[in-house]
């Protein structure tokens, strides 16, 4: 797969998953769950570093041209 449509692709996945945890933190917030809580921030977390490798993807992508 062309590593640009790859990374374009984790970015669209990064995407849709932080509506979900904005969902999550605020239930866990809403029942005062610091599990949930804690949990939601590992994965935000998660989310930021699959946002930064994308863009690294795309970045050397079009330095290589």
């Amino acid at each position: 797969m062309n590593p640009k449509l790859k990374a374009v692709f984790q970015l669209a996945s990064v995407v849709s998953a932080a509506f979900g945890l904005k969902q999550s933190i605020k239930s866990a917030r809403e029942k005062n769950d610091k599990l949930e809580l804690a949990d939601a921030i590992i994965t935000a977390l998660g989310l930021v570093t699959g946002t930064a490798l994308a863009v690294r993807a795309l970045r050397k992508g079009s330095d290589d041209q």
